[in-house]
């Protein structure tokens, strides 16, 4: 795994969209593979661009322009169970829900109604939904949510707009499955994670 930090110039950064597409660019070894990289944007300058921590299991390499790699590191994940550590997440709390309007899809002979995301609101909503991604691998204390204004983003191929609501969490867990909580660090939590979401950053108490 590697740990990475990342300027993304204002041109790509002022739409979220644009700014996962240049981080792309970092890879230009795999540009069809699937993304194996989670991020989360630490500032954002008006003018000037974005400061992105980056997780990725392949090695960033450095571009003419765009993306500026400013330090990489490599690093390995081990934990035990018992053991004790501060998280840190972005997130994209949501729950699916049915929506006729959108119309039916049919998959291996059978017909379901289409579902869409719907943002969770409540506070005791979104802590739910956190508990729920750490059930069996990881138990959570002393949790501090702080919502975030709205992440609006065009795709400008697609000519179509939307919005993601974020929320950073940070607290205490206690691992309880060491080599899923790998896994999930790898992965990601949760939606959205196109746009900067996901990310499990952790350290030792």
């Amino acid at each position: 795994m590697y740990l990475s930090k990342v300027h993304v110039p204002w041109s790509y950064a002022m739409n979220p969209y644009e700014l996962h597409r240049a981080l792309w660019r970092l890879f230009p070894r795999r540009p069809h593979d699937e993304r194996d990289f989670l991020y989360r944007v630490e500032r954002l300058q008006t003018g000037v661009g974005a400061d992105v921590l980056l997780q990725s299991q392949q090695k960033p390499v450095a571009v003419a322009d765009g993306p500026r790699l400013l330090a990489e590191r490599a690093y390995s994940l081990t934990f035990k169970n018992g053991q004790r550590l501060r998280f840190h997440l972005r997130a994209n709390p949501v729950k699916t829900v049915k929506d006729e309007s959108k119309g039916q899809k049919t998959r291996k002979g059978k017909t379901y109604t289409k579902t869409v995301r719907v943002p969770l609101i409540k506070e005791e909503q979104r802590l739910a939904w956190l508990a729920k991604k750490f059930e069996g691998i990881a138990v959570t204390d002393s949790v501090i949510m702080q919502p975030e204004i709205p992440l609006y983003f065009r795709k400008s191929k697609e000519q179509r707009s939307g919005k993601i609501q974020t929320v950073c969490f940070d607290g205490l867990l206690t691992v309880q499955d060491a080599q899923v909580f790998v896994d999930l660090i790898k992965n990601g939590i949760g939606p959205a994670k196109s746009f900067g979401c996901g990310l499990l950053s952790i350290a030792i108490t």
